[in-house]
């Protein structure tokens, strides 16, 4: 694909983990390098500010991490949103729902050594990257916590993450809201992902006339790169041919 291919305006959503950065051994273990920071001010730029991060991570962390740079933005799997013009958008929660689950969970991984609990207030993650063999027992574990908290909840699955959130959180959602406004309103939408997580945010830009981007063998979209290293060449090609109006 390159960005002259079509006359079509593009706008562009962007996963972080798995997508921009390669993944680390814990949540807090992964660095954004000044290069990865340049080539996404030049995308922002050539596609006139109509780019947006759509993570698992909350707006805070994402905010710390691409930081001094603030962009539009989705958190926590949509339930929480900047949009271009810097107001914040966040789907109303009971975070004390998740009290019980939020101790349940703390034991499990205080007694399961390679698990590492991520409390993002709304929703719940526990990691098992350095401990992948634990995958068969901690998913009854949580499945269940999931049905105690009836219809509202889910566990999203990632990357060797599991995660208990809001079912109403979606990043299709988020994309959708996106659409909505300046600049990305009469956009064709193009979505970077790498896993489960994405699915319905590929699914939503299709239905737009947009293009989904797979990166690694994870799951399937309409176009597929190996890894973050040709998420960034691509980047290259839509901010080196400056996609103009």
């Amino acid at each position: 694909m390159t960005a002259r291919s079509t006359s079509r305006h593009w706008c562009l959503f962007l996963d972080v983990d798995g997508t921009l950065l390669d993944f680390a051994a814990t949540p807090d273990g992964v660095r954004v390098d000044e290069p990865l920071r340049e080539i996404l001010l030049r995308t922002r730029d050539a596609l006139q500010g109509a780019m947006a991060l759509v993570s698992g991570r909350s707006l805070d962390q994402l905010d710390r991490m691409f930081s001094p740079t603030i962009w539009p933005a989705a958190g926590l799997h949509g339930l929480e949103r900047r949009d271009a013009a810097g107001r914040a958008h966040r789907l109303r929660t009971d975070d004390s729902k998740l009290d019980d689950a939020r101790l349940a969970l703390a034991a499990i991984a205080a007694a399961a050594p390679g698990t590492v609990l991520e409390d993002k207030g709304a929703s719940l993650a526990l990691h098992y990257r350095l401990a992948p063999g634990l995958e068969q027992r901690l998913r009854p574990e949580i499945d269940a916590m999931a049905r105690r908290l009836g219809p509202g909840y889910h566990v999203q699955e990632g990357n060797c993450v599991l995660e208990l959130k809001p079912a109403s959180a979606t990043k299709a959602g988020a994309i959708r809201d996106f659409m909505a406004e300046e600049p990305f309103a009469g956009r064709c939408p193009i979505f970077v992902g790498d896993d489960l997580t994405d699915l319905d945010g590929f699914a939503e830009v299709e239905r737009a006339g947009g293009l989904s981007v797979a990166v690694g063998d994870r799951v399937s979209a309409m176009s597929r790169v190996s890894s973050p290293r040709e998420v960034r060449a691509l980047l290259a090609v839509l901010a080196g041919d400056g996609v103009t109006n």
